[in-house]
């Protein structure tokens, strides 16, 4: 849109600085069968486009192109260009959402041996070679130059271990050996590791290495690198480019947000062309006008006029959402343009693309909470019940941020006084930005330019705000609109009060009703009661800041895999509803994504790589002995410990319960059960080890009503920073602090000997000398 707007700029052959033409003027008869170039688009058009295509203005003929357009709608042929750029901005978004957001195309790098049962040879120094000789070695997959990694093969399956990578190589040679043996020299990729000088200096025994075409020791990153991967344009851009969203976040968390610079970016953009956001990119203005256009334009019955109370209702409800982020609380998610439709067309066509393209079985449950988004996505399409496009022109609060920037605009819609009042602009007008007297309300205007398109004598131009040539006289016909006067005062009056009413009673009342954190609970003896705290994503700011930072649009539940996050009901009112929480019951968070910090637009879940979400805590995992089965006596049950296990966390362990012991107190050999024991250093809470529980014990066989193992958040279990190093916080955690004093069993140490110099010790500082009393004043005046 701003390439389009800077190829229209700067027209030197007329009186305007800056002409912004990019729609498609009614045809008139002309002298010739060319008219006059008017802007740099139309000039474009008649050298790209053949002759047979175009239009003959000398004999008011329409070409094939014209009508084509006229046959997919007035709109179409008026203004082309804004229809072509709303249809791509539209398309652009579904693919980001329905595409980009889609994780389930990933799948985990092989990481099996591609050869194994390799000796180690030897060390050609002169070459830089290692030599591998293996008796009975595949040479398929072994190619020249290719990349490889050396791991050692040990007795038990790879857990992990760094030690066991030797390091990455490259195929130097593959050559038969001796019986039937295959030789294999390989070169560093690099530099000489310590692993490999270790080998070089000690040999290898008789270890055997596979080779793998991958890391085998490596994190798992397949869902991240995903993501990367289809993540041409962010996925998360036109979230970014709402500034209702970053600025109310920024308000009422009382921090910087990142998005503030792509909204900033936007509103500058829209000093050249006022409201382009709306008239252009914006996906939910789009989808209004399919919905009008293919139901709610089918009838008139509903319809009211465009001149009562509702016409500054966008303006009140911004000032709410803002008087509300002052309170600290946020509620733009429920009204911004990006969010309504974000979470519309999650709980509509999401579990449609899930059923489909996964099974249906995978579709999450629902809840009221998302009943609610649903109706209020519907709620904003029926508006065109009363009046084509009512959300964008009266409603909308984003727009009404837009319109304010428009006061800052450098153009605007112009009339020229060849205007014959012929109402077809009026009529047209997708927002209602044109006067009875065919003159422009300035804050409405989007320069969409459909009214230039259907305009008989080309009376309309964009040109610079300050360009007064030729123009039409205003208030002709009259148009009733006047400065404000008593009633307009009071009306202003009356809505802005009710605006800053409404918007303390929302905060105020959010807040009563809203989430209760152990911090901010009065101290009540003997209260044993505590609070329900849901379990965030990793990456999570802490809570009070996550509630006030989270803009409630959905993007982190589409992008997550396998729905583990999934949005919160009514559990903390009004406040909490539609934020994203774990639910580990369906699903645990899987080890190689990081997917909701990166689609996250306020940072409400912080952009973690997996190096550092690794380590990053949502909770803890909590057994219940009373009903995990080998605590309670009844089967052996390791389902817990392999997840965690698989997973790389390995932060479940065995302890033996309910063993028997003789008579002599000595325990029976082959009793009692391995239990699982959680390891609270290493467990982040993933919930893969509670999945696994009640997919299995629960759901399958049912011997438990729930799980027995479940995922806790709250103090000292989870780790929610504003900023910083998970994994510098976990290294502290886990890192005991060195001892300043000496252990008990010490001896103390005795003081120096005198030396020969010295007999007396006079010149050595005493060794545990105590420190001087202070003096008593009143020492002489004691009768003691």
């Amino acid at each position: 849109m701003s390439l389009i707007a800077l190829l229209t700029a700067f027209d030197r052959r007329t009186t305007a600085i800056l002409r912004l033409d990019w729609y498609v003027p009614m045809l008139r008869r002309q002298a010739t069968s060319t008219p006059a170039a008017s802007s740099l688009c139309g000039q474009l058009f008649r050298v790209l486009v053949p002759k047979g295509w175009q239009s003959d203005w000398a004999k008011k003929k329409r070409g094939p192109l014209r009508r084509w357009l006229r046959a997919i709608g007035p709109s179409w042929l008026a203004s082309p260009v804004r229809r072509l750029v709303q249809g791509i901005c539209l398309v652009t978004f579904c693919a980001l959402f329905f595409y980009t957001c889609w994780p389930y195309d990933a799948r985990p790098v092989n990481t099996q041996a591609i050869s194994e049962g390799w000796r180690y040879v030897g060390f050609d120094q002169a070459q830089n070679l290692f030599t591998w000789e293996a008796a009975q070695a595949e040479k398929n997959g072994l190619v020249q130059g290719e990349s490889l990694f050396v791991v050692r093969q040990p007795t038990q399956p790879l857990t992990g271990d760094e030690d066991l990578l030797l390091g990455e190589f490259h195929i130097a040679e593959v050559t038969p050996g001796e019986a039937s043996s295959t030789v294999l020299a390989l070169s560093p990729n690099g530099e000489t590791t310590p692993a490999m000088v270790q080998l070089i200096l000690g040999g290898a025994g008789e270890q055997t290495f596979g080779l793998y075409k991958h890391d085998p020791t490596a994190w798992p990153a397949h869902y991240a690198d995903n993501l990367a991967a289809k993540e041409w344009l962010p996925a998360e851009t036109f979230l970014m480019i709402d500034p209702l969203v970053s600025l109310s976040t920024a308000i009422a968390s009382r921090s910087w947000v990142w998005s503030l610079a792509s909204a900033a970016a936007i509103l500058l953009v829209c000093v050249l062309i006022p409201r382009g956001f709306c008239g252009y990119l914006c996906p939910l203005g789009t989808t209004i006008d399919l919905f009008d256009w293919a139901v709610t334009g089918r009838t008139r019955r509903f319809q009211v006029p465009g001149d009562g109370w509702w016409v500054h209702i966008k303006y009140y409800l911004l000032i709410t959402i803002l008087i509300s982020a002052m309170f600290g609380v946020l509620i733009s998610g429920f009204f911004s343009a990006i969010p309504v439709i974000t979470r519309g067309l999650l709980f509509l066509f999401e579990p449609l693309q899930t059923g489909l393209g996964r099974g249906w079985h995978l579709i999450p449950g629902f809840n009221l909470g998302q009943a609610v988004s649903i109706g209020l996505f519907f709620g904003v399409l029926c508006l065109g019940f009363l009046r084509p496009r009512f959300w964008c022109k009266y409603v909308c609060p984003s727009g009404a941020l837009f319109s304010l920037g428009n006061l800052f605009r450098l153009t605007e819609r112009k009339v020229e006084t060849s205007c014959i009042h012929c109402n077809k602009c009026v009529e047209v007008c997708p927002f209602d930005a044109i006067k009875p007297d065919f003159t422009t309300r300035e804050t409405d205007c989007t320069l969409c330019q459909t009214c230039a398109g259907v305009c008989p004598t080309h009376a309309i131009k964009f040109v610079e705000r300050w360009n007064l040539v030729e123009l039409k006289v205003e208030n002709d016909p009259p148009t009733q609109e006047t400065a404000i006067g008593r009633r307009g005062f009071l009306s202003l009056a009356i809505g802005s009060t009710a605006a800053v009413v409404g918007g303390t009673a929302v905060a105020l009342g959010t807040k009563a009703t809203g989430a209760q954190l152990p911090s901010e609970l009065p101290i009540v003896p003997n209260d044993s009661r505590t609070p329900w705290l849901p379990v965030r994503p990793p990456g999570s700011v802490p809570e009070r800041e996550f509630l006030q930072m989270c803009i409630r649009c959905g993007e982190c539940f589409k992008a997550c895999p396998n729905n583990v996050l999934q949005p919160e009901s009514f559990q903390q009112g009004l406040e909490g509803l539609w934020t994203p929480l774990v639910n580990a019951d369906w699903a645990g968070c899987e080890s190689s994504c990081n997917a909701c910090g990166q689609v996250c637009p306020t940072g409400a879940i912080r952009p973690l790589p997996l190096e550092e979400k690794r380590f990053a805590r949502m909770g803890l995992a909590i057994v219940n002995e009373q009903t995990c089965l080998p605590f309670a006596g009844k089967e052996a049950c390791d389902l817990c410990v392999q997840e965690c296990t698989a997973a790389g966390y390995h932060a479940i362990e065995y302890t033996q319960v309910c063993v028997e012991l003789d008579a002599q107190g000595q325990p029976v050999e082959g009793t009692g059960y391995a239990a699982p024991l959680v390891l609270a250093d290493k467990c982040v809470g993933c919930g893969l080890c509670q999945t696994r529980c009640h997919v299995i014990n629960v759901k399958q066989r049912h011997v438990l009503a729930k799980s027995a193992i479940i995922i806790e958040a709250g103090e000292g279990r989870e780790d929610r920073l504003l900023a910083g190093s998970y994994r510098e916080l976990h290294h502290q955690r886990t890192t005991p602090l060195p001892s300043t004093s000496a252990p008990i069993d010490q001896a103390p140490t005795p003081p120096p000997k005198p030396s020969d110099d010295d007999p007396f010790g006079l010149g050595q500082p005493a060794a545990e000398t105590p420190p001087p009393a202070e003096e008593n004043p009143f020492q002489d005046e004691s009768p003691f």
